[in-house]
């Protein structure tokens, strides 16, 4: 476990462990910075703002154990959210962290086109502001994301120290995600584990595919219920947490989810269309990032997936 600790000031600190030894440091720090976009992590190098046990450093620079790494974050242009009173439905809350259930088409935070409010916009109103700092004034307390069409758990921080605790949580895989989701096609099989690396897709830069050069994935998968001939519930635990990870694993094993045309859903003729794909996160199961005690959190089917469920049923 790389221990990262926040200095006094605008600095970050982390000490480098056992399983990161031998790696690159900008390897250890996207690891440990995971809502940091590439881009960002570039721009602090390019500075000279990293640093390996006080000395300068750059990003092919491998790293020992007991290294200490320190970076000093930049000045960025203002891009705070503002808080938007929008409804939402708490899961769980204390002084440190806030899941929500998320709704379908609200995206998790701002970015380029997007529309608000999101979900960053929606919880500083809740909490008054309180979320946490550290990833950016643009990305208050987000610690991990769902895509805009997915629904369910979702956790953000409330302050920096839990912040820190949840980004390590997530990305040393010491959390439990397990999802819902409704998809097209029936396979043999009643359950697998698949393992296919993910990557940006070469032709559609929008879509991510299976690649050989990819990022290691894993996702199990069994099938819940066979709603009819062409339709299945299916319950998946993802081990990784790929970008569209659920979506391209099982795609790839010719199971798309209802409605996404993303990667590849074309509704029959007479069929409705779906404008969004039905995916669930149905439960999280991390460590609470201060007592790191088990916190389990469930989030009920909405109403459009349990209604779909029924239909298909019918």
């Amino acid at each position: 476990m790389d221990e990262l600790t926040q200095l006094p000031g605008e600095s970050v600190e982390i000490t480098v462990s056992p399983q990161a030894a031998g790696g690159r440091v900008d390897k250890v720090l996207a690891d440990a910075l995971r809502d940091w976009s590439r881009e960002r992590l570039k721009s602090v190098f390019e500075a000279g703002m990293v640093t390996l046990n006080g000395a300068p450093t750059v990003k092919k620079t491998r790293v020992a154990e007991g290294d200490v790494i320190a970076l000093i974050l930049p000045d960025r242009p203002s891009t705070k959210v503002e808080p938007m009173d929008v409804p939402l439905d708490i899961l769980f809350e204390d002084e440190y962290l806030v899941a929500i259930n998320k709704p379908c088409g609200m995206v998790t935070h701002p970015g380029a086109a997007v529309e608000p409010p999101t979900l960053c916009h929606a919880l500083l109103h809740y909490t008054d502001g309180k979320l946490a700092k550290a990833g950016g004034e643009e990305r208050p307390g987000v610690v991990h994301r769902l895509d805009k069409a997915t629904t369910g758990v979702i956790v953000f921080a409330k302050t920096d120290e839990a912040y820190y605790a949840l980004v390590q949580a997530f990305s040393q895989r010491l959390t439990k995600k397990e999802y819902l989701a409704i998809v097209t096609g029936s396979p043999q099989l009643e359950a697998g584990s698949i393992r296919e690396p993910i990557e940006r897709d070469l032709q559609y830069r929008t879509r991510m595919a299976v690649r050989e050069d990819g990022k290691p994935a894993h996702t199990d998968w069994h099938i819940v219920e066979r709603l009819d001939e062409r339709h299945c519930l299916v319950h998946c635990r993802i081990h990784t947490g790929r970008t569209h990870q659920i979506r391209v694993h099982l795609s790839h094993l010719g199971m798309i989810l209802l409605g996404d045309s993303t990667y590849g859903y074309r509704p029959r003729q007479g069929q409705d269309w779906h404008e969004d794909f039905f995916l669930h996160a149905a439960s999280l199961i991390l460590p609470h990032p201060i007592t790191g005690e088990p916190l389990e959190i469930t989030a009920e089917l909405p109403p459009a997936f349990q209604d779909q469920l029924v239909k298909l049923r019918a």
